[in-house]
């Protein structure tokens, strides 16, 4: 079982030759097999109990190794939590922010970042739910999912040229059918974060833990488990309905992703 169960992850993956030299060197050692998801979400429960700054230390990356080709993630971690921090202080007043991250605290996770704000990060997250524009990025035939040592997984991994010209299409699809808004602005931002890495890049989604969840509620609905997840045939249901302008067609896959996604985040305030 994953160690942060709860979270799924949005991957860009970058030619190693689009990194600078040093960087090239420490990743052209990973083994290409090694257990980097892992030990990425590891770290992270670990920083949890004993806070450091993730500026400070050599950041971790995970690794494909395609035609020959090596690609890569770097964890990004830095510049993820210095994101995560700023949109948490956003959230809330000034004034109550400090009952929650200490000065202390804010001083540690912030310490060297003058050296990464500019970064972009490789890799986007969310909590107990995957996105339906991401499940925009992907064909059904692109996704991989199963069981490894009896714990659920899906992947879905295509080029970041296929992934744009989804977004795009989608965004428009989405600005025709509701105009501007919070959703089609979501679509924007998504194309932008695309639009910065190499053109020769890979995009990955992968459930993370939460197929594990997943895989037990469609099971509990009498169905096969994660084999029967349809939530990226829903998606492009739906955007087929609304580029014909079948209001019917578009909300009957939307329901469909929302009901069964819907059973995974109740899971959330059972813990």
């Amino acid at each position: 079982m994953s160690s942060t169960p709860y979270v799924a992850s949005l991957r860009i993956f970058e030619p190693i030759s689009a990194f600078p030299a040093a960087d090239r060197l420490r990743w052209e050692s990973i083994d290409v097999n090694a257990d980097t998801r892992e030990e990425e979400q590891a770290l992270a429960l670990r920083r949890l109990i004993a806070p450091e700054s993730p500026a400070l230390r050599p950041d971790g990356a995970h690794i494909l190794d395609i035609d020959g080709v090596r690609y890569v993630s770097p964890w990004s971690t830095a510049t993820r939590c210095w994101s995560a921090l700023d949109d948490f202080k956003e959230s809330l007043p000034s004034t109550v922010t400090p009952f929650f991250i200490s000065a202390a605290l804010e001083e540690v996770l912030t310490s060297g970042m003058e050296s990464v704000e500019d970064r972009v990060p490789h890799i986007l997250t969310e909590t107990w739910m995957v996105p339906p524009r991401w499940l925009a990025l992907f064909l059904p035939t692109e996704r991989e999912r199963g069981y490894r040592n009896e714990v659920a997984y899906s992947i879905a991994r295509t080029t970041i040229a296929r992934a744009l010209e989804r977004a795009n299409n989608s965004h428009e699809v989405v600005l025709q059918s509701f105009g501007e808004g919070m959703v089609e602005q979501e679509i924007e931002d998504l194309i932008e974060w695309l639009e910065l890495f190499h053109p020769l890049s890979m995009v990955e989604l992968d459930y993370g833990g939460l197929a594990h969840y997943l895989d037990g509620t469609l099971k509990r609905d009498g169905l096969a488990g994660i084999e029967d997840d349809g939530s990226i045939e829903d998606v492009i249901f739906s955007l087929s309905g609304l580029a014909s302008g079948d209001g019917s067609i578009a909300g009957e896959g939307y329901n469909r992703l929302v009901s069964r996604w819907r059973h995974v985040q109740a899971l959330e305030s059972a813990m």
